[in-house]
Parts: structure tokens; sequence; C-alpha cells
């Protein structure tokens, strides 16, 4: 833990002489630019501001400036089996969290998921995330889950679901309607919403927790598109019975018909892509390339930490790849040839930020550094690194070559939480400690052979085609010409 001198509450901060990625209307690109804080808010960008006394001095020369990352769905109660199921598909992990080993969740494990979850994040320069957090199979996992995302220092929407029960259920207990309640406050570090899927069934069991939302004014997000589990059924019934609105974010979206996105783009509502995901569990291809020909709003994620990356410079540099990689196959079956990029370094970058902002109807505050918007901001910068110099396209560079260990400095409600790489006022061994007590109890309850099975699915037989070549006789024909 670290608690630099200096950094106290409600003292001005500036951040001097960095190349600026302001993410506004003109995309403009602002070099030797300096950034003001006071308070909570973005006060003034320029170059040699006049600054009140006493305001923190930050180096940002050799860096770029840009808005806090915004992850729009991230299953953060899975925090604490980073990495368990990396060689998994979607079916070892349905299996693994829906009808196995989901339940052996504690209320203190979902904790520990979340507390090490938001840490993450905030290191990583994400200073805003949506807890997709559907582990609360009580409300003692859900206040298990605030307290923990409450503990750190950053901004929060917390998606309330439970795979372990019908949405129609929990959505409409007493015991659900007292915690929102009692925990959702108004809290400007702490959005809400509610989570979860259509699987397309006629009867639209899912209608109530629609209700429910509507009544509570809060948005739905929900996993679409998701190759066998949901569906054009799913987003139908719910385009027929008035719940597909602008505020609704749609998952992954990767499996749909081009009927479904048309619903999608004319209700307004917009996609969370977890390019790491798709392209690895099999929800379907990454689809930014048709939700780019429809029109429909982008916003990234990172899906959970039990497979992939919390890392949302690996979604930016996935995302390009899996869109730039679509548009060459589809291009070489035609047999033409792509001699220009359709997708830009700078569009995923903006993805990243003020996609993340417009998706939780927050960009007239958050995902850009403009004067008066709330400070949440990155200064990517690493003077040990090889890869931070040239600094030619900042666009590009933020895309292609840095990564979360470049993370210099992060703001978050114009509260300095990283700085010189090392977190402030965080205290990481402490969710260390939490972690290994999850960890020690999900390993005790499914025991050693449980847990090394649901860590290594079976391998399927790889086929090898029959080879026309005779490689030997190649050879000894070579060796006989010499």
């Amino acid at each position: 833990m670290s608690d630099p001198k200096g950094f106290d509450a409600g003292r001005p901060v500036v951040l001097r002489g960095g190349t600026v990625l302001t993410v506004d209307d003109a995309k403009q690109v602002l070099p030797g630019c300096d950034v003001l804080v006071v308070d909570d808010r973005i006060a003034a960008t320029g170059p040699s501001l006049a600054v009140p006394e006493g305001t923190v001095e930050i180096d940002a020369s050799d860096g770029i400036v840009m808005p806090g990352m915004i992850d729009t769905h991230r299953h953060m109660w899975q925090t604490a089996m980073r990495g368990y199921g990396a060689d998994w598909t979607l079916t070892q992990y349905f299996v693994w969290y829906y009808l196995e080993w989901g339940k052996a969740f504690r209320p203190e494990d979902v904790h520990a998921g979340n507390l090490l979850g938001a840490i993450e994040a905030v290191d990583a320069g994400v200073t805003t995330t949506v807890d997709w957090s559907h582990g609360l199979q009580t409300t003692q996992h859900a206040d298990a889950a605030v307290d923990a995302l409450q503990a750190v220092p950053g901004r929060f929407v917390l998606a309330y679901g439970n795979i372990q029960q019908a949405p129609g259920e929990w959505a409409t207990a007493p015991e659900f309607r007292d915690f929102v309640g009692r925990r959702i406050t108004g809290d400007d570090m702490l959005g809400f919403q509610l989570a979860f899927d259509v699987t397309g069934d006629p009867a639209f069991p899912e209608k109530p927790a629609f209700e429910v939302a509507r009544d509570l004014g809060v948005a739905v997000t929900t996993h679409a598109g998701v190759w066998g589990a949901t569906g054009d059924d799913g987003i139908r019934l719910m385009h027929d019975h008035g719940f597909m609105t602008p505020e609704t974010v749609y998952v992954h979206s990767a499996s749909l018909a081009a009927d479904s996105y048309h619903r999608i783009a004319a209700t307004g509502g917009s996609v969370s892509i977890s390019t790491e995901s798709e392209q690895s569990a099999g929800q379907g291809y990454p689809p930014t390339w048709a939700l780019r020909a429809h029109g429909i709003p982008v916003s990234l994620s990172m899906d959970t930490t039990v497979w992939w990356s919390g890392d949302l410079f690996s979604a930016m540099r996935t995302t390009l790849g899996a869109d730039r990689s679509r548009e060459h196959l589809e291009a070489h079956a035609k047999g033409e040839t792509v001699t220009h990029c359709s997708l830009r370094a700078d569009q995923v970058v903006e993805w990243a930020t003020r996609g993340g902002a417009r998706a939780l109807g927050r960009d007239t505050e958050l995902g850009s550094v403009e004067v008066d918007k709330k400070a949440d901001l990155v200064l990517i910068k690493n003077e040990r690194s090889p890869v931070m110099f040239p600094l030619l396209n900042p666009y590009g560079h933020v895309a292609f070559q840095a990564q979360r260990g470049d993370v210099h400095t992060v703001l978050v409600d114009g509260r300095v939480v990283k700085h010189d790489h090392e977190l402030v006022g965080i205290d990481l061994a402490a969710a260390r400690r939490t972690v290994e007590q999850t960890v020690d109890h999900l390993r005790s309850t499914l025991g050693a052979e449980a847990w090394e099975k649901g860590m290594n699915p079976d391998v399927p037989e790889t086929t090898i085609l029959d080879n026309p070549y005779t490689y030997t006789a190649y050879r000894s024909a070579s060796t006989h010409g010499h």
C-alpha cells in the first residue's frame, strides 16, 4: 500500500505537459497540454496553466492523458478464481457456475472476488466498472458485494443478478426491495442495474423482472446473442412487450440475426463487446462489424477473469484484431482485397471510454477530457519501458502499444488512487488474504479431484489429415541430387 505525501483530500491536482486525448466530439489530440483538477471536476485544460496555490503537480510529459476507461460488463465476484477456467468453453462455465459449484460461494467469497476485482480495475485505469453480479443468491451476498465495491475508491455499477433463481422470482422478492432501499441511495460512486437473461421461452417468464426495473427506473443489462443460450426469440419478446429501451445494454450480441440488430438500433440500445470472451468461449464471432453496419453504439468489457484478463487495453487490441480479421476474411472469400481498415484505433479508444459512459447514460459527466466533466483520468507513462517512445500516433499507441503496467496515475472523482505505478490508500495485502481464504474454502468444498477436473476439462482428439506427400522420399531425392 502506498500513501504518497501531498494527495490530501480536496487539494487541486494538475497533470503537466502530457499528450491529451480528449475523446470529445472533435477527437482532439492536444500535445504539451495541462489538465487541472479542482475538487471532483476538470477545471481547465491548456498549455502552461496557472493553478491555485498548493496544487499538486504531476509530470505528464512523455505520457498520454486520457479519460478513465469504462468496463460495462465484468463478473467481479469470480475474480478470486482468476485463471481457473483458462481452457473452458461456455459449456464448462455454465456447468461449473450455474449447475455445480456457483452455489458454494458464500457472501464472504463474493466480497473477496469483488474486492480484488475492484482493485484490479482501478490499477489498470478502469475508473468505472459494471459489476455484472449474477452470483447474488441472497441479499447477504448482495450486501457483501456492495461492501467490497465501496471499500475501493473507484466508480462502480452493481448489476444485480442471481443465476440460482429465475429473474421473476428474485426481482419480486420483498428482501430484494429491502436491499434496494437500504443500499442503493443515489451515491454518485455506485450505480445500479438489473442483470438477467431472456431465454426466449414464449411464456416470457422474465416479464416481472422487467416490470421491476421499469418501476425502479433502472436499466437492464442482458446477455443477448449467446450461441445456444439466448437469441433472436428473446429479443423479439423484449421488443414486443416494450422492454427494449435506450438504457438497455445487450452483452455479446454475437449470434443474432439482422432483424434483432435492427430492433436494438431502432430502440436506441447499446452492445457491450467482450472480444476476448467471444473469441474463446463460443458466444459467436465478436460482432463489431455487424454493429457498425447497423449503427449500434458499442462499449467494451472484459467478462470474467476466471478465464481472461481484466485489461481494457487487451479489449481494444483484440477488438481491432477481430473486426479487421473478419473484414479481410470476407473480402478474401469474394476474391477481393481490403486496402483501407474500416475500424480505426481512435474508435476503439472511444468505445473503451466514452462508449461506456454513453451506455451507462453518463456521457454528460464521464468518458472525455472536457472542462466541468468528472475528473476520472488516466496518465499512461512509463519511463522504464522501451515501448513508451517514440510517441507518434497517440490513439494507436493506446490501442496497440500500451498495457496496464504503463498506467502511471489514475484519478477517480478527482481523487488520486494510483500514482507513479503504485496504488494509493488501497490495502492489497488485505485483499490477498481474503482471496486466499476463498480459494481454500472452494478447494476444500470441491475436493482435490473435482478441483483438478474443473480446471482441466477433457481435450478433444485431434484428427490428422491424410497427407499425400512423402517427405522421406523428398529428402532422399534431394540427398541423391547432391
